[in-house]
């Protein structure tokens, strides 16, 4: 879904204070996280400021929201994920991870529409089925292996040989996966989602 913009074409800006408040300049109203969480949802762009300095904080606001719904018990960060990524914090490799990460969930977000589609289907089809909770709980290990497409890249590249020392790797030395073979996986885990989705619709 593309973002939303502020009439000028521009992000909306929101400001905030010293006191940790929130202002919406385009409303001219103040504003909670849980008020941005929504607006990241619905794809209105903004950028987030500090009323003083004006310097761009986006990145720690955005943080923020996550850290309050995971505090809420909206868990999504695999205890392992978030441990890798802690590691790779001053490694090497730690320049490339924001654009792995960036392109995984682009290629997850994608495959995520087609799922939606899938499971609206099987709803209007079946009208019993309609508590999504009891699927998303039937299904709760499909969701986590998915997010293990993270994990390869972290554990991967890890032994991977430094600029300079390419040429002193042997020939029989197993290569890291592609990115093609992390996304065959996550076709896959799609497909079997599929396939147990149709079978709950045959069974109700």
């Amino acid at each position: 879904m593309a973002a939303k913009e502020a009439k000028s074409g521009e992000p909306i800006v929101i400001k905030k204070y010293a006191n940790r408040r929130l202002y919406h300049t385009e409303k001219s109203s103040y504003v909670t996280l849980e008020h941005l969480a929504e607006m990241v949802r619905e794809g209105v762009d903004f950028v987030v400021r500090d009323a003083k300095s004006g310097e761009d904080i986006t990145r720690s606001v955005l943080t923020q929201i996550i850290f309050e719904e995971e505090a809420k018990g909206h868990n999504m960060l695999p205890t392992k994920f978030l441990r890798q990524l802690i590691g790779l914090y001053g490694d090497t490799l730690q320049g490339f991870v924001p654009g792995y990460l960036e392109a995984s969930m682009d290629t997850f977000a994608s495959n995520q529409e087609d799922l939606r589609k899938q499971v609206s289907a099987a709803f209007e089809a079946n009208p019993a089925m309609a508590n999504f909770e009891a699927l998303a709980r039937s299904n709760m290990e499909w969701f986590e292996n998915t997010m293990r497409m993270f994990a390869p890249f972290a554990a991967g590249t890890m032994g991977q040989t430094r600029p300079g020392e390419a040429e002193a790797e042997k020939p029989a030395e197993k290569k890291d996966a592609s990115p093609d073979v992390e996304l065959d996986d996550l076709k896959a885990q799609l497909a079997e989602m599929q396939k147990q989705l149709s079978t709950l619709v045959k069974k109700s």
